[in-house]
């Protein structure tokens, strides 16, 4: 084998290798996760960059022909359906499940989401000028006025929802 070969070989191989290793944080967050709009989001990730890494791997190994181009064809099918797929899976979960706040923030009106981002925005932004980022370190995180704000509590801890008013 000359070292074109070896460098098709390897290449396809780690594009393969990271595709598993998508899949299985897939699994994982599928088992790991309890509301299934949290399933749904890394199953939905998972699939498409687990899925096209792979292909991408094979097109690798194939060479240049006309299986490549099918396998082409598919991640780019698969790129475009999976994400319409998905969000259409997750508004109809938002639109049928009559205990949607028992998993996550719900607003009524998208109004009042931006209102609060905006706020929230300002409030990080004046915490940054309370408190000057040292060398190396993230400008919030190591900070005692951020630990309990309002931005992390609505943003990291709950998932955010809203519906829009269109829902019923």
């Amino acid at each position: 084998m000359g070292v074109f070969e070896w460098l098709r070989l390897i290449a396809g191989s780690v594009f393969l290798l990271i595709g598993l290793v998508i899949f299985f944080t897939e699994i994982f967050g599928v088992f790991h996760f309890r509301y299934v709009l949290n399933r749904m989001h890394a199953t939905a990730m998972g699939d498409t960059l687990g899925i096209s890494s792979c292909m991408i791997g094979l097109m690798i190994f194939s060479g240049w022909n006309y299986t490549t181009l099918k396998l082409l064809l598919i991640v780019v099918f698969l790129w475009l359906a999976s994400p319409v797929s998905s969000h259409v899976l997750a508004r109809l979960e938002v639109a049928t499940n009559d205990n949607l706040e028992a998993h996550c923030t719900v607003y009524p009106e998208l109004k009042t989401l931006e209102n609060e981002l905006a706020a929230a925005k300002l409030e990080g932004s004046a915490t940054q000028q309370n408190y000057p980022a040292s060398e190396g370190s993230a400008t919030q995180q190591n900070h005692p006025a951020s630990e309990g704000s309002a931005t992390q509590q609505s943003h990291f801890a709950d998932d955010v929802i809203s519906t829009g008013g269109d829902t019923k």
